[in-house]
């Protein structure tokens, strides 16, 4: 979808353009006629002609600010690659255009490190600036709560309460605990992420609640799985399991849980290129319609380490928000699937 910017550049442009080319017409076939009616439209052409000029120049000024929002985008996105003590994190987002309405987060809360990936409806400008907005709300009430559906439920009532048309939002939150290698999350209508443990065996994560932005009171649920050393996680955005090929056959979680498997062993950033490679592969001569954003998280392979069991927590009451209350190369591709 263009935004309507871009739109108004475009169809301006297009429209200077034809009259351009009739005043061009008129001035040939008046050149048999009388010279004061030649240059009449010999100057009436030259208008039109610095017209369409300054409007590409606004249109490639339009373009620069543009491409700088979305380098700052990037940047609020990072950092795109981490290790932290047991743990490898990698993301990365490949927008359709410039700007993204998909993002990812990895911040530091206190001796936990929070994970989040999201999803605007929408691309372009509007999708761009609301994903500034979002995530804001994101690290402030990751900050506030230590249950990640309370700050979810937060960060959905806020969304929802000073906005007549709230955007709607996906959003995977979690919070990774070093110490006991646990991953508490909840999923607010992302697709699920996939837990691909060292014996091959997968996990869906799907525990959590309705999109971001539908209802200000919507309840959400916090679950917790335990990462054990060789497991991977893999979260990511709509945009990568539906894009299609030549047959319009979606590449689907079928095909993204082979390609993770096929190149066990490997470390966190070669499995995110190795899987946008597989993506990218599928989709072949077709350009991907929607954002692509993948963070995987990895735990090292090593002995077991056990640890005493901490207190449990009770995250099985339903959190309400309160009532006032972010192409490689095909045989670059293919070299690190081959890793």
């Amino acid at each position: 979808m263009i935004t309507s910017t871009e739109e108004m550049q475009d169809f301006r442009q297009s429209g200077l353009g034809n009259r351009l080319e009739r005043e061009r017409k008129r001035e040939r076939n008046a050149s048999h006629g009388l010279p004061a009616t030649t240059r009449s439209l010999g100057s009436s052409s030259q208008s039109v002609k610095q017209e369409l000029d300054a409007v590409r120049r606004e249109q490639a000024k339009l373009q620069q600010a543009i491409y700088e929002a979305a380098q700052i985008q990037r940047k609020l996105c990072a950092p795109r690659e981490l290790v932290w003590g047991e743990f490898e994190i990698a993301g990365e987002i490949f927008p359709v255009r410039h700007l993204s309405g998909d993002f990812f987060k990895v911040m530091e809360l206190g001796s936990a490190l929070g994970l989040t990936v999201g999803d605007i409806a929408g691309k372009g400008l509007s999708a761009g600036i609301w994903q500034t907005h979002l995530m804001g709300l994101i690290r402030r009430s990751a900050r506030r709560h230590s249950d990640p559906a309370a700050a979810v439920a937060e960060v959905n009532a806020e969304l929802c309460q000073d906005q007549d048309e709230p955007p709607i939002a996906a959003l995977f939150f979690a919070r990774l605990d070093p110490k006991e290698n646990e991953l508490v999350y909840c999923n607010a209508g992302l697709p699920a992420p996939l837990l691909l443990r060292h014996s091959k065996t997968v996990e869906r994560l799907e525990k959590g609640g309705p999109m971001l932005g539908a209802m200000q009171q919507a309840a959400y649920d916090t679950a917790s799985v335990r990462l054990n050393p060789g497991d991977m996680l893999l979260a990511y955005s709509d945009g990568v399991t539906e894009c299609r090929n030549s047959e319009d056959e979606e590449f689907e979680m079928g095909r993204l849980s082979a390609a993770v498997n096929a190149i066990g062993g490997a470390s966190a950033n070669q499995v995110l290129f190795s899987t946008l490679g597989a993506v990218l592969d599928f989709a072949d001569a077709c350009s991907p319609q929607d954002d692509l954003t993948l963070l995987v998280i990895r735990r090292s392979e090593g002995t077991m380490i056990e640890r005493s069991p901490s207190h449990s927590k009770d995250f099985s009451t339903p959190h309400r928000g309160p009532t006032s209350v972010g192409r490689p190369k095909k045989a670059e591709r293919r070299g690190n699937r081959s890793k």
